[in-house]
């Protein structure tokens, strides 16, 4: 495995971490990248960098980011979330991993782009559920200012520094572990 092979892997885990925050804006910054040449896709994945992918995923973007914003709406939006953060998880992972055969690139993107996005989606979800219990939604927007600022920052780390992007989801998995724990329940 060869250095390049390597970065590609660690960006496409740091924007499927990126996913389980905001499932279409790391989608739209790897558009946004391509379109500008600032990273290669795999051949069957370049429509991603395309004019009009560009402006579907940037408008879904906001939309997903302003929905979230709405008490109640957003845990009607976590109930699809985790689902379609698996799959663009996965759908970044096959995008970005280069240099790999078929099948070690299948096993890689459902396995560590589909698992990690479904993993901390499922956790943000659990969040701004335990937000709107508590708070009674009014503490929701914090919750998604926080998960919308994380997604950016991750996806920005994942395109300039991915290998950092890398660090960063394992200290986030360390996160969401922690945080399962705390509220895991014992057997009686």
């Amino acid at each position: 495995m060869n250095l390049e092979t390597i970065i590609s892997i660690c960006l496409g885990i740091g924007l499927a971490a990126s996913v389980g925050f905001r499932v279409f804006l790391p989608l739209f910054a790897l558009s946004l990248s391509s379109y500008f040449n600032v990273l290669d896709l795999n051949d069957s994945w370049q429509w991603i960098g395309s004019l009009s992918a560009l402006i579907i995923l940037g408008v879904a973007t906001l939309v997903e980011i302003f929905a979230y914003f709405i008490p109640y709406i957003d845990n009607l939006l976590d109930s699809i979330a985790v689902p379609l953060a698996a799959f663009a998880g996965t759908v970044i992972m096959l995008s970005t991993v280069v240099n790999l055969s078929p099948e070690m690139t299948w096993a890689l993107a459902i396995i560590a782009g589909g698992g990690t996005a479904a993993a901390i989606s499922g956790t943000s979800s659990a969040a701004r559920l335990t937000s709107t219990v508590t708070t009674g939604g009014i503490g929701n927007p914090l919750v998604s200012t926080v998960e919308t600022g994380t997604a950016f920052i991750m996806s920005l780390i994942s395109i300039v520094l991915p290998i950092f992007a890398l660090i960063l989801v394992v200290l986030i998995l360390f996160i969401v572990f922690k945080f399962y724990k705390k509220f895991k329940r014992p057997k009686v």
